[in-house]
């Protein structure tokens, strides 16, 4: 698994991604500053740990996807979206086991 730094053209440029070969499991929000993008890849590696930090939604369309929390409740990423709740646990399986260790791709 990978967490790449991104930058955009936009007000808030800074946004990262992990993938796990070219599939997107979390992506995060925008940042103003790389150093807060940064501290974002690190809380989704230390929150991916615990259970309590993942909260399972499913979007109006009927697919499934989780929001990972900071312990602040302050949502650190969100995943894509999985055609069913068994898609979305093993997502969180494989996060939960290979976040931590992921290396970082900085393309900002």
């Amino acid at each position: 698994m990978t967490a790449i730094l991104r930058k955009s053209d936009a007000k808030e440029p800074f946004s990262f991604v992990f993938v796990d070969g070219d599939k997107t499991i979390v992506k995060s929000e925008n940042y103003a500053q790389k150093a807060s993008a940064k501290n974002g890849i690190e809380s989704v590696k230390k929150n991916s740990q615990e259970d309590g930090r993942y909260e399972l939604k499913e979007s109006s369309n009927g697919k499934f996807y989780f929001n990972l929390k900071a312990s602040n409740g302050q949502v650190v990423g969100t995943s894509t979206m999985f055609a069913s709740e068994d898609d979305r646990s093993a997502a969180i399986d494989m996060l939960k086991a290979e976040a931590p260790g992921a290396t970082v791709e900085d393309n900002a």
